[in-house]
């Protein structure tokens, strides 16, 4: 019994960076990443609330990509610069639970949030005189409920079943954060039952939502193809690409985490990838819809304007 330990022991996060000048370095770009991104998102939550001419579906949606990605990045780099700046690397069991916990409610949420943006797009290119009565308010929040709802129940299931395996001695998760796959390796019994699950789980948050996706961007570019204005075009096309690249980013790197077999992949290019997914997304989503998006832009000249008014 004595190589068990489920309650009490502390986990200990080896970390991204190395512990010299060229890690400081590096900290100190991530830091600026991670203040970027929560300006950034907190900047498009206020806007898209306080400009009328944005309280449409698309942008609601949009908001809560944003309130997501606040989160999203708070759960995880905070945590990280903590343990790096005090050479602490340790986190308790129920905190870890609770980072999983919470990392996983976002995940989920999010990757359901983007496919609901890519449906919002789909219907508004290729049916748009039947946009207003598909994409009404209350659909779009129970699009966003069902992303929340689906991703905290996916997460509960994980988290519960990560804090209640028995795990060796050593608790050295070799990730920044507390990762599900990086635990895993820790436990001192079989999980191949548990790894099927996850790749299910994966499979149900990333695979079936990407081809929705993907169907969905198929369908609206053989749509923008047949359009007669160029300029229509021209809208289209930057609508989509921008939500193709912020897909791409968000995706790939998480499929490739959670549905590689372990030998195929090192605890090196775990961490990698997640930067991809927990740090640069949450920083480039409201950069690449905010500057390739006229309606933003014009909305933040709106409200510009309307500040210097109030102050003149």
């Amino acid at each position: 019994m004595e190589n068990y330990n489920q309650t009490s022991t502390d986990f200990t996060l080896l970390g991204l960076l190395p512990p010299s000048r060229i890690g400081l370095f590096l900290f100190a770009i991530i830091f600026l990443i991670f203040l970027l991104a929560m300006i950034g998102n907190l900047a498009m939550i206020l806007l898209i609330l306080v400009d009328t001419h944005l309280h449409t579906p698309m942008y609601i949606l949009l908001s809560q990509l944003s309130f997501m990605d606040l989160n999203y990045i708070s759960t995880i780099v905070p945590k990280m610069a903590y343990n790096f700046l005090l050479g602490n690397k340790s986190i308790s069991f129920i905190g870890c639970g609770i980072q999983t916990f919470f990392f996983l409610t976002l995940a989920g949420a999010e990757a359901l949030l983007l496919a609901s943006m890519a449906y919002d797009r789909y219907v508004a290119i290729c049916f748009p005189l039947h946009y207003h009565s598909h994409m009404t308010k209350s659909v779009c929040v129970l699009m966003i409920t069902w992303s929340w709802m689906m991703g905290s129940i996916n997460s509960c299931a994980h988290t519960a079943y990560a804090l209640h395996i028995p795990y060796c001695r050593s608790r050295a998760i070799d990730h920044f954060f507390c990762d599900l796959p990086a635990m895993v390796t820790l436990a001192c019994m079989d999980t191949w039952v548990y790894e099927y699950t996850v790749f299910v789980s994966t499979t149900l948050f990333l695979v079936f939502p990407f081809i929705g996706i993907a169907c969905s961007y198929g369908r609206v570019l053989l749509a923008v193809y047949r359009m007669p204005a160029s300029e229509g075009k021209k809208k289209a096309y930057s609508t989509c690409s921008t939500h193709i690249t912020v897909v791409t980013f968000y995706y790939a790197p998480f499929a490739y985490t959670y549905l590689c077999p372990r030998s195929f992949r090192s605890p090196t290019q775990e961490k990698i990838l997640a930067v991809f997914y927990t740090v640069l997304t949450p920083m480039l989503n409201p950069i690449i819809y905010s500057l390739r998006n006229k309606e933003i832009m014009g909305a933040l000249r709106r409200v510009t304007q309307r500040m210097c008014s109030v102050k003149v």
